[in-house]
């Protein structure tokens, strides 16, 4: 690894990276990496970034978004990028992994009622329209497992392994889907009078380091798509916005730093 690529800061090597994806894929990657960069410092050597930062962010994710796979997904690119570039001696990509879901706990007689999920309408819309189609796939993912098996040679057949596990993500997805719908209410949007931020908002904020101004939806944990600018209220600018009003400047605690944004607009 070079001097030039030991003094690359993080910034610039977003910035290099987003420059070399199609217009497109580019779009869909420059917020959930500039959002790595603002968290460990635009400035920090890309070469001091370290696997626990990696892994801790992956953490950080999974702590507020029910569905983060779309996120790890645009910065594992991103750091595979910079491991072949040479910006970095070992392949950091290796260190972002999910965390496993847990399993909902069970409801025992005198432990109260499991907590109600917030939708949007849009939210809900789109669970329903998931489910639908997860259960529309069932037959084909029995059927895989049934070629699979024809295979006589249980020893090392793969492919009957790689059916079941698919099987399993599927009926655990839709089991997960389930529940949350049973559990759902939908806010109502009409209720969008009030001059402060709500989960069902889209707001802009204004980096007040940097002059860049961010777009988000606040939805659900279980509703995140970082892919279309939807962020959880649980997050930590989740948190730092909500109840506040269009003007008002907010504060996220980072590994850099404080990161102060002001909430330049906000739409019910």
């Amino acid at each position: 690894m070079g001097s030039s690529s030991q003094s690359l800061s993080l910034g610039e090597a977003a910035s290099r990276f987003l420059v070399s994806l199609p217009p497109e894929a580019r779009e869909v990657s420059q917020q959930e990496v500039y959002s790595l960069a603002r968290w460990y410092g635009w400035e920090r050597p890309f070469a001091e970034l370290t696997a626990p930062d990696i892994a801790n962010y992956a953490e950080r994710l999974s702590l507020s978004d029910a569905d983060y796979t779309k996120k790890l997904e645009l910065i594992r690119a991103f750091l595979v990028y910079a491991k072949k570039e040479g910006w970095s001696k070992g392949n950091l990509a290796i260190h972002l992994r999910p965390r496993k879901a847990k399993p909902s706990p069970r409801i025992l007689p005198g432990q109260g009622l499991p907590e109600v999920v917030s939708l949007t309408k849009q939210g809900y819309a789109e669970l329903e329209a998931e489910l639908a189609a997860l259960k529309g796939k069932r037959p084909q993912a029995i059927d895989e497992i049934r070629k699979a098996a024809a295979d006589k040679d249980f020893r090392e057949n793969a492919p009957l392994g790689a059916a079941r596990e698919q099987r399993g993500q599927l009926e655990g997805r839709i089991r997960e889907l389930e529940e949350t719908l049973k559990l759902a209410i939908v806010i109502d949007e009409k209720q969008g009078s009030t001059s402060k931020v709500s989960v069902g908002d889209s707001i802009v904020l204004r980096d007040l380091a940097s002059g860049e101004e961010l777009r988000y939806m606040l939805v659900s944990p279980k509703e995140v798509d970082p892919t279309r600018g939807k962020i959880s209220s649980a997050s930590p600018i989740g948190k730092a916005v909500i109840g506040r009003g269009q003007g008002e400047v907010v504060e996220v605690a980072a590994p850099v730093g404080k990161l102060r944004y002001q909430i330049k607009q906000i739409e019910h």
